[in-house]
């Protein structure tokens, strides 16, 4: 009897073993659902500009780990989403502007595995739609690594002749848009991203959706125009006259001054609260497409078992250093609104100096995946995602050009040029970055300090073109600059 009891134990052990080993095996990895937004600043996040209304992007901080000290890697469109999809990091590509075959000319990025390439490989149903490269890859590279036929559909619509700013008409125009919101392809986009989420899927899926706005031009449903009195549009967070005074040259020449948004017969004050009240309807017109995805995911069963990546490729200035864009290495351009929803919805408010560049590896860890072809510069996210108040201990890059680099810790960004001038900031007692601290004697400890972390060797930009001048920029993209 004693033996038969052994044996039946046996047996059932050898049962329960095999079904779990079954249900291990038959565990679907995480979806992955990213979302890019394009020129999106902080204020969403940060709650500083009161008039902006985005309600969706509230929610999903609510929902999610928020990174208010994250950075992007660069600056501006073609290099930061280079550094994003690959996990490379400019100053090792040569990629520092919107060159359009650079992902030609770079050995490394050539050779380099992509977010959907490396997840494609890895067995993922691969899906894309929207802005993606901010330029057409060489070949069918781009076609091939998503399952789907991507569809991009541009910037547009653009303003029409009688809307046009006289300076730049192409990008600057403004205009309530009467038209069916179909017209803009953001909304043909996250409509073909909701009914994706409404099917069933066998495998699990990498999700990529690229939102145009509010990148200019600066058209968006007129509905969002009205939900904004020009008359009582403020400056940006942080804007202050004269604000170039203690920057150096080479810090000087990033800031482009505010001739492009100058609208016949308006003064540049009028001007600046025309285009900033544009620029809301454009975060809002793009935080009602990212209510519309999120809802879309959250009523399916696939919401057990994804996560959300939420981020913009870079900032933007809105006026603040007497700049209108990006491409600066001052905290509006390269500070930006960066959250991951875990199933469970936990929020925490993470203070870790993150970058864009650790998406591909947090991504790697959380899904239990290989290694892609290239080593990856970034670090994954997965412990602070475990432990929010987990140590961090690398600060935040961001470079624009060869030796121009930005060094965002948890209290200060320091700033350094080709010619070794400087700028320091202490954001504990001036957060938008007015006062330069860098020729204190007191401040050099931290300057010695963080400067261990500016990249020692400098890839030859694959671009003629110098941050700061126009140059001869060899094949370049218009970027609204």
């Amino acid at each position: 009897m004693h033996k038969l009891v052994q044996t039946s134990i046996f047996i059932a052990l050898i049962f329960s073993s095999i079904a779990l080993s079954s249900q291990t095996k038959d565990k679907k990895k995480p979806n992955v659902l990213f979302i890019t937004v394009d020129d999106m600043n902080t204020w969403g996040v940060l709650h500083n500009y009161p008039q902006l209304k985005v309600p969706n992007i509230r929610k999903l901080v609510s929902e999610s780990y928020y990174f208010n000290n994250a950075s992007c890697a660069a600056p501006i469109c073609i290099p930061s989403r280079a550094a994003f999809f690959t996990g490379v990091y400019p100053h090792k590509t040569g990629l520092y502007n919107n060159v359009s075959d650079g992902w030609e000319k770079s050995s490394l990025l050539k050779q380099a595995e992509t977010i959907p390439e490396f997840f494609k490989r890895s067995g993922y149903e691969t899906w894309g739609r929207g802005k993606t490269f901010h330029v057409k890859l060489p070949g069918k590279r781009e076609e091939n690594m998503f399952d789907n036929e991507v569809y991009h559909g541009g910037f547009g619509p653009f303003a029409d002749q009688a809307h046009q700013n006289k300076s730049n008409k192409h990008w600057y125009g403004i205009q309530p848009w009467e038209g069916p919101d179909t017209d803009f392809p953001d909304v043909k986009n996250v409509d073909a991203a909701m009914e994706y989420l409404s099917k069933s899927h066998d495998k699990p899926f990498l999700m990529y959706l690229g939102i145009y706005r509010p990148h200019s031009p600066y058209t968006a449903p007129k509905r969002f125009f009205d939900q904004y009195d020009e008359k009582k549009m403020t400056v940006a967070p942080g804007f202050l006259k004269d604000d170039l005074a203690d920057v150096p040259e080479m810090g000087k020449a990033l800031s482009k001054g505010m001739k492009t948004l100058n609208i016949t017969g308006q003064t540049e004050s009028e001007s600046l609260s025309k285009y900033l009240t544009a620029y809301c309807a454009g975060y809002s017109f793009a935080d009602w497409n990212i209510g519309r995805i999120m809802d879309a995911l959250d009523k399916s069963e696939l919401a057990k078992n994804t996560i959300v990546v939420f981020c913009s490729d870079n900032g933007f200035q809105n006026g603040t250093k007497d700049h209108w864009t990006k491409n600066t290495l001052w905290e509006a351009s390269d500070a930006i609104p960066f959250l991951i929803r875990l199933p469970n919805g936990k929020a925490y408010t993470c203070p870790q100096t993150v970058n864009t560049i650790d998406i591909f590896p947090t991504l790697i860890d959380y899904c239990e995946l290989g290694n892609p072809k290239q080593k990856l510069d970034g670090k994954s996210l997965v412990p602070i995602l475990k432990d929010y108040k987990h140590k961090w201990t690398r600060p935040g890059l961001t470079t624009t050009g060869e030796g121009y680099a930005s060094i965002r810790s948890e209290r200060y960004r320091y700033i350094r040029y080709p010619d070794g001038s400087e700028e320091l900031y202490d954001h504990r007692s001036d957060p938008y970055e007015h006062l330069n601290l860098a020729g204190k004697a007191t401040m050099k400890a931290v300057i010695a300090e963080l400067s261990k972390n500016i990249p020692a060797n400098f890839a030859k930009s694959l671009s003629e073109k110098t941050p700061g001048k126009k140059g001869k920029g060899g094949k370049t993209v218009d970027d609204g600059e």
